[in-house]
């Protein structure tokens, strides 16, 4: 099924990405395409992104700061615009919390409340089978957002490192096409995962730029 078909056309979006890149990689044409038509209530980000460069490359607060920055640039590129709200959760990176820990709890009402607020309908997150242990994580709090947000809330997962899941257990949504090359123009801005403009640390491969003009999402199907 289509997004831009009803009955998800009108459905309003939060997007959580673990890391700044990754709302480029799995949801960079939903991104453009729910801002276009009005319905993107923002983008959530994880973790603060500090472990992906060697300590004695670049502090961790500076790394953090600087992939806060290329998420601005990335989101730009795709939008058009500097009015889209982000929402920082700073979990510390690759170390996640578990439900029932402060932070995790914390995050989760957080979510909530902004899904109430900003009447979403729908939360784009990694794929809880993704094996990065922050992309699991971040799946998990979505679930936990939905069973707390009281109002209907659907969480449909996006693929950015593993396979895709089951089609006959999800329902499987897909954006139309971006123009060519945006999504990669967006990927672009975050130099630091992508050059050794920050020394020593990630880098994702090239080929990684090269990637479909849509998105896939998939949503659970009720046993």
């Amino acid at each position: 099924m289509f997004l831009n078909a009803d009955p998800w056309r009108r459905r309003r979006w939060l997007v959580l990405a673990p890391h700044p890149d990754d709302e480029t990689l799995g949801t960079g044409a939903l991104i453009a395409q729910a801002w276009a038509a009005g319905t993107l209530a923002g983008i959530a980000y994880l973790t603060d992104g500090s472990g992906s460069h060697e300590a004695d490359s670049i502090t961790p607060l500076r790394l953090a700061a600087r992939r806060k920055a290329e998420a601005g640039h990335a989101l730009f590129r795709l939008t058009a615009s500097r009015a889209l709200n982000r929402f920082h959760l700073d979990w510390k990176d690759a170390s996640p919390a578990a439900p029932g820990e402060p932070i995790f709890d914390r995050s989760a009402s957080v979510l909530s409340a902004l899904c109430r607020r900003c009447r979403v309908d729908a939360i784009a997150v990694t794929a809880l089978g993704e094996p990065h242990c922050d992309h699991a994580a971040a799946a998990r709090l979505a679930y936990a957002v939905q069973s707390r947000a009281r109002r209907r809330l659907i969480v449909a997962e996006y693929v950015v490192w593993a396979d895709a899941p089951a089609r006959n257990k999800n329902q499987v949504l897909r954006t139309a096409k971006l123009p060519g090359g945006r999504r990669r123009h967006a990927l672009r801005a975050h130099r630091s995962q992508l050059t050794g403009s920050h020394g020593t640390g990630f880098r994702l491969a090239k080929e990684r730029l090269r990637m479909p003009a849509y998105d896939t999402l998939y949503v659970r199907r009720k046993p």
